[in-house]
Formats: structure tokens, sequence, C-alpha cells
């Protein structure tokens, strides 16, 4: 990883910056998932010049949205508060300084936001920073270009600090390599919304069949597994770099977790009331066609896909399904009484397990109504040893902050 103290070395040859972007662009281009991926291209940019915070921002249609922010300031004491910032949009046209980046599809640089040239013909919207309390003062805003040269997005740099940390302008070898860059993190970028497209238009699929299954309560799925999973991780030591690799596969194989449904029958899956035992049995294979849906295991994201499909009703007592069997790409019914318990489990499912009963029970369904939020704690708590590996809920709890703003931000009628 490239490190802050560059700003404080002598500028480096083109060689040198060139060799460190490869470097980078083979970790980028490696990472499947488009939330993972832009965190990872934001941290890169902001250690190579030291700066304090960024953004993202994606071009659809008529709008610019902000599709992923960092700030070392207001965040690192509160991660929550990201999620109240991002996917705000803003209009496409040339009063913002993002959208200017984009019709003029070339790098905005400034010294001090609030002192800008006429010659921009934009202006810096402040709300932000009154809302925060905080001060925007440097800043580098660039088009990301995709390989056909359209502007699919802006990337904004703001604050770069110098060894002491005063708040400085940006220098030519920051630009340079931003300029080296940006087009191939476009690139991925590019790969990545792909990847999630397709992911989403799969799980349309089940939507279509299992009005359970809302597009909101898949994205929720995503962004609470890879944050439970972050501070379970942080807890035993585990690298950060180690961390982000296992995070990317992780959210969307947790979005893919209920896609066996597409082999149940309309009959149990959109009956409006409970299950009869035996339906429910039959309901309990969806566990097993989700596994053989990705057991070709052609990739790291296919065998954990796989594996949280298998596994993520489990219990930690012992008594989920589907249960230890021989051979699940033959079986026809789920092994009674025969569960996989505690370790046995994988980590991938005992974190998608208390992700998804969170969810379940917070969330209004067609068959039921949420829960009060103190009720679906105290379950939560309650089932910690039983249902739930108590390690994964105690980390639950620690980001429970960031638990409720992923709610918010994808948020669906009846969310409790």
């Amino acid at each position: 990883m490239v490190q802050k103290q560059l700003k404080a070395s002598s500028a480096k040859s083109d060689k040198n910056i060139l060799k460190e972007i490869l470097k980078i662009s083979e970790e980028i281009h490696n990472i499947a998932d488009i939330d993972i991926l832009l965190d990872k291209i934001l941290l890169e940019v902001r250690h190579f010049t030291n700066a304090e915070g960024g953004s993202i921002f994606m071009v659809e249609d008529d709008k610019l949205r902000m599709s992923y922010t960092q700030n070392d300031l207001i965040f690192a004491g509160n991660p929550a508060a990201r999620y109240k910032y991002q996917n705000q949009e803003i209009p496409f046209d040339e009063k913002s300084i993002a959208g200017a980046t984009v019709k003029q599809g070339k790098i905005l640089e400034f010294k001090d936001v609030y002192k800008m040239s006429a010659d921009c013909g934009c202006n810096f919207n402040s709300d932000f920073d009154r809302a925060s309390g905080y001060r925007t003062k440097s800043m580098i805003s660039i088009p990301l270009k995709s390989v056909r040269n359209r502007v699919i997005g802006v990337m904004q740099i703001i604050n770069a600090k110098s060894p002491e940390g005063k708040i400085i302008t940006f220098n030519e070898q920051d630009e340079l390599f931003i300029s080296y860059f940006a087009n191939d993190a476009a690139t991925a970028i590019e790969k990545a919304k792909l990847t999630r497209s397709m992911v989403l238009r799969m799980l349309k699929m089940v939507e279509f069949r299992d009005p359970k299954e809302t597009g909101e309560h898949v994205n929720r799925m995503g962004a609470y597994s890879v944050e439970i999973y972050q501070k379970w991780a942080q807890k035993r030591g585990f690298p950060e770099e180690l961390i982000r690799r296992f995070k990317d596969k992780l959210r969307i194989a947790s979005m893919l977790h209920d896609v066996g449904k597409v082999a149940i029958s309309d009959q149990i899956l959109k009956k409006p009331g409970k299950l009869e035992p035996e339906e429910f049995d039959k309901m309990k294979m969806h566990s097993i066609y989700g596994f053989r849906l990705f057991s070709q295991k052609e990739s790291e994201l296919d065998a954990m896909a796989a594996e949280i499909a298998l596994t993520h009703h489990e219990k930690w007592d012992g008594s989920g399904y589907p249960g230890k069997m021989d051979d699940y790409l033959t079986c026809e019914a789920v092994a009674a009484g025969n569960g996989k318990k505690e370790t046995e489990i994988p980590i991938t499912g005992r974190i998608a397990a208390v992700a998804d009963v969170y969810d379940a029970l917070i969330s209004k369904r067609v068959y039921k109504d949420a829960w009060q939020e103190d009720r679906v704690l105290e379950y939560m708590k309650q089932s910690a040893g039983t249902h739930f590996d108590p390690e994964v809920v105690e980390a639950f709890f620690d980001i429970y902050d960031v638990i409720k703003a992923i709610r918010g931000q994808y948020n669906d009628e009846g969310a409790g």
C-alpha cells in the first residue's frame, strides 16, 4: 500500500509512479463488489496524496449519486455517519463542482473551494460543511472515463495534508498519479457495476417468485454481513487487507443467500399464512438448492455463495437445517435432527444467520408485521448461544449504530 510518508519525500519519477499504479491496479481489478472497490480506490488515492477525505459520484441518467465517501476526521469516531451521506443525489449540471467535472471532462483543482475562480463556472456547496462543522479547503475533482472515453463518474479528493497535519494544496505529483490511475479505476468500476447488475438481476428473479425477498432486503443483508464481519475480524486482529478481500466476496455471496428459493413451488413461497410442517420441510430445501446453483465452485465467490446458501439456517446449538449429509447434490430432503453446530458452521453462515434473522424480524412481511426494535434486540440477545454464535452477536451489538444506518439507507415500506 502506498504510504503517507510519500508527501514528505522527494518527487518520484514517472516510472516509480507507474509501478505504484500497476501494483494497485492489479489489486482493484481482482475486486468483484462495487462498494468494496470504491472503498479501496478512495483509500489508495488518499494514501498517496495524504488527503483527509474523498467521495465518488456515479453518473446515473440526469443525476450524480454519491456512491461512496470517506473522511478521517468525521467518520473515524462515527462510522455510521457515512451512510447518512451515501446515495445523496445532485443535479447533473455545471453549477456543482462534480457536475462541472463531468461536463468539462477534465481535472479541476482548487486551493480553497471557498475562494474559487469564476473561470470554473461552478460553486462549492457548503451544506455538508455547515451540517458537520467540517472545513473543506483544498480539492481535486477527477472525471472517471470509460474505455470509450465516456465519463461514468467523478472522484473528489479533499484536504491534502502535510506531514505536520496542515491542510495544503495538491501538488503536480498528486495530479500525475491520479491522472494515470483514474482511467484504470474507471474500467474496474464498470466491471464491478456489471457484476452487481447481474447479481441483482438474478435476485430479481427470486423477488418475482417470493414477495418476501425484496431488493432492499438483499442490499441490507450484504451491508449488514460485511460490517459484522469487519468488527468480528478486527477484534481478532486480522490484517485490514485480508478483511477487505474477504468482505469483497462476502457482500455478494450474502446477497445470494436465498437464491435457492427459485426452485420452491409458488404454492409454498406465496402462501400468506404459516406453513404446515410438511410444507416447511419442502421450504427448507431452498438451502440445498442454493448450494447446488454454485456447487461447481469455479471461483472463490461461487464457493462462498454455496457455503452461505447451505448454512445460513444452521444454528449454534445444532437444531438448524439442512444438517450434515453425505451428498447435498442428490438428497431429496433435509437431514432431520442432524444439524451442524458451533464452529462446524462456517463463519460466513453464522454471520448471515444473524443478519437474516434480524432483518426478517424488524421488517414487515406479507405474513407478519414488523416487530418493535426493543423486542428484536432482546430476541437477538436471548438467542446468543442457541440460535447464534455469541461472538457474532457481540460484534452485531458493537456496531448497532451502523446497522441502523444501513437500515435507513436501504429502507423499504414497512421497515421497522
